[in-house]
């Protein structure tokens, strides 16, 4: 611990800068693919069991430490896996780089560095629950939903996520995905039938269409349905004609999964194509949270301390905010330092002026949260 930390007075096992960059470094140093988080799990909970009351990997594989015994139960919900993709972790001036920096180990150490740092008093009014949850990069989401289960339900959520240090992320858009295949006889060339590839270029026009009509009048990009061919592919045996087709919807909170789900299915009534099935899967519902809570005025004062100017942002991905909003309605944010424009990316990178801000800004929003 550097002799210049000032929680050490009072918190004995407070990290310091260095310790939270130490910290950081290790755990993007341990590779944690979605399904692969068992060593990156065991590192942070043997980290928060320094000073956390108790710290254990759960039944899921989440990384889980809780403190405090207070009547305001506060949650951390952050996520430890990553995408694939090698990123050699590095350090250059006041940057460091890796998978998994700022997509989104950054968040989770940032609240475990700023829990780290929180007096003991606090504790009689406080009651904070950190999960670095596993799967969140997978269509599974396996530890956001096992948290679902076996937590009580909080107060007030935070969700690790990159942000930017003095930024709040209040929203994520929704998300379907829709598979379609269709086959019919085959014909010659000279006929004038249509073929199972032309088929299914005319289905995706007709759902394109209906998201243009249906984003007619949304102001910006988070209240569009935003909807893209992410695959198409057509073959024939000799005697028969296939085509298949994915087709991605980002949705807004107007536009739910099931509600899209419907209207697609009307779309194609009449479409005059045969032998198509449709498959819908990923329904996460859309999610905006409201500007002014408890739990973003405390992060607005906090970011202010710091020398910062409160940006509020809605996103047009999907986060763990989705899975567990339908459930937990509470005050909610996504807080985390880092660019997103970086995440998945072969140069993934956080400056570390912008981590050790987080923290203290994290640091103090819950202390102001916690005092009575």
């Amino acid at each position: 611990m550097s002799d210049t930390d000032t929680n050490e007075a009072t918190v004995p096992h407070a990290f310091s800068d260095d310790d939270a960059i130490d910290l950081l470094k290790n755990a993007v140093s341990i590779p944690s693919l979605s399904g692969q988080e068992q060593n990156v799990a065991e590192y942070l909970v043997g980290e928060m069991g320094r000073f956390a009351d108790e710290a254990f990997v759960d039944g899921a594989g989440n990384a889980v430490a809780r403190l405090g015994s207070g009547d305001l139960k506060v949650t951390f919900l952050g996520h430890i896996d990553t995408v694939p993709g090698v990123v050699p972790v590095r350090r250059e001036d006041d940057t460091l780089f890796g998978r998994g920096v700022v997509d989104a180990k950054g968040a989770f150490c940032t609240a475990v560095a700023a829990a780290s740092r929180l007096e003991p008093s606090l504790f009689d009014h406080l009651t904070l629950t950190l999960i670095g949850a596993v799967e969140e990069e997978s269509p599974t989401s396996k530890g956001a939903r096992h948290a679902l289960q076996a937590y009580p339900k909080p107060d007030m959520l935070v969700i690790g996520e990159p942000s930017g240090w003095d930024a709040l992320t209040l929203g994520y858009k929704g998300r379907l995905v829709l598979k379609l295949s269709l086959q019919k006889d085959n014909f010659h060339s000279a006929g004038d039938d249509t073929t199972a590839a032309e088929d299914m270029v005319a289905v995706w026009q007709r759902i394109s269409s209906w998201a243009e009509r249906a984003s007619v009048d949304a102001t910006g990009i988070f209240d569009r349905v935003q909807v893209a061919l992410q695959e198409i592919h057509s073959e024939s045996d000799g005697l028969t004609q296939h085509a298949s087709a994915t087709i991605g919807f980002r949705l807004p909170p107007d536009y739910p999964p099931d509600s899209v789900e419907a209207a697609v299915r009307e779309q194609l009534t009449d479409l005059p194509v045969t032998g198509l099935s449709l498959t819908f899967s990923g329904h996460e519902q859309p999610h905006k949270a409201p500007k002014d809570t408890a739990l973003s005025r405390a992060f607005r004062v906090a970011i202010r301390q710091q020398g910062g100017t409160p940006r509020f942002k809605l996103k047009t991905g999907t986060a763990d905010m989705n899975v567990v909003a339908p459930f937990w309605d509470v005050p909610m944010l996504a807080y985390g330092p880092g660019d997103s424009s970086f995440d998945h990316r072969p140069d993934e990178q956080l400056p570390l002026a912008d981590y050790r801000r987080a923290i203290a800004v994290l640091h103090a929003a819950l202390s102001r949260l916690a005092h009575p």
